[in-house]
């Protein structure tokens, strides 16, 4: 429309650029504020028109989302990795800005979602025990890593356990080591407390949401992978289908092809090559991939996914791709009993 405006933000923190364009692409004001609430709506308000606002995701994406969304018409916080056209050439604040406002104009940029305030509690719970597991197995490495170096072996997890962790400590000839880790062992008993607490709260906070019910039902979910799926998706309805879904989740095939026609009698006929394949997809939701492969693993010796799981294994199918196609099915199974809201039939997983 005529009367668009598009605005782009190359956003730090403690300043931020600013440019406006047109609906022709032309530059009708740039400016440099403070990355401040009150000054960044300040300037939103001031423009005329259908205001469309981008800018990069990053530390200050989700305040600044919140920020203006009730203060212009679009908001759309774009994915840095698919701006290619950003990271060439020479490169500032000014030149990134231009950049990113043609970019919104011209359509070329992908968002990330924001939305969904209803799982906005249920995230900050998930992310506070992702982070307290990730630093439980940082420490718990690092103390392996003291024994190995001092040539003890130290498989499996008694090493942790507090009955027997003077037993291990003595093994350590060196003092310094020994004295380190005591330290460590109290650093994971500390972090080891806090997690739980944090598990307890994540818990609670994914058994008020309605869709826990429903993917509850689904066999190898337990409450801490549904409180991580829920937070992460919020919504099933924004993949359309299964084939939307698995890139999301990491678990989609990535195929390459090239002379796809060829001419038979005169007309173009697509050609019969065979389609390559270069494995799974890189662009990716980590915690989604881990969540499924996860229960993979877990349902592939339990029923009802197990009869699925030994089906593929009795066609000759590697078990490391069976377990990738199991994480495949169950997060098909997942985003369908989720999105129609129905109960979880173990008679459907042949058909999936």
């Amino acid at each position: 429309m005529t009367n668009d405006k598009y605005v782009g933000m190359d956003v730090h923190a403690a300043s931020t650029v600013a440019e406006v364009q047109n609906c022709s692409g032309k530059v009708i004001h740039r400016s440099m504020m403070e990355t401040n609430a009150e000054q960044i709506k300040d300037f939103l308000r001031g423009i005329s028109g259908t205001v469309h606002v981008t800018f990069e995701e990053g530390t200050h994406a989700r305040w600044l989302y919140d920020t203006i969304k009730p203060v212009v018409a679009e908001v759309m916080v774009c994915n840095p990795r698919h701006n290619k056209l950003i990271s060439s050439g020479n490169k500032s604040d000014k030149i990134d800005v231009h950049k990113l406002t043609d970019l919104l104009r011209m359509g070329g940029l992908k968002g990330i979602y924001h939305g969904d305030e209803a799982t906005r509690g249920l995230k900050e719970a998930t992310r506070s025990y992702r982070a307290l597991a990730r630093d439980c197995n940082r420490v718990m490495n690092r103390i392996k890593a003291i024994y190995r170096s001092t040539g003890i072996k130290c498989k499996g997890t008694a090493v942790f356990r507090p009955k027997l962790r003077e037993d291990w400590v003595t093994k350590v000839v060196n003092t310094a080591s020994g004295n380190r880790l005591g330290l460590l062992y109290e650093e994971l008993d500390f972090l080891t407390k806090l997690r739980k607490e944090a598990r307890g709260h994540m818990v609670k906070a994914v058994r008020r949401q309605e869709a826990y019910k429903i993917l509850e039902q689904v066999p190898a979910l337990g409450p801490i992978r549904i409180a991580q799926i829920i937070a992460t998706v919020s919504s099933p309805f924004r993949f359309r289908t299964k084939r939307q879904f698995w890139p999301y989740c990491g678990l989609a095939v990535v195929t390459v092809s090239s002379s796809d026609y060829e001419v038979v009698g005169g007309k173009f006929q697509r050609s019969k090559k065979p389609i390559g394949t270069r494995g799974l997809n890189r662009n990716y939701n980590r915690d989604l991939k881990y969540v499924f492969k996860s229960a993979a693993l877990h349902a592939s010796t339990r029923e009802p996914f197990k009869a699925y799981y030994d089906g593929l294994i009795a066609n000759k199918m590697k078990s490391e791709l069976a377990r990738v196609t199991l994480a495949r099915k169950i997060a098909a199974v997942t985003l369908a009993v989720w999105k129609k809201g129905e109960d979880f039939d173990a008679k459907k997983i042949a058909g999936k």
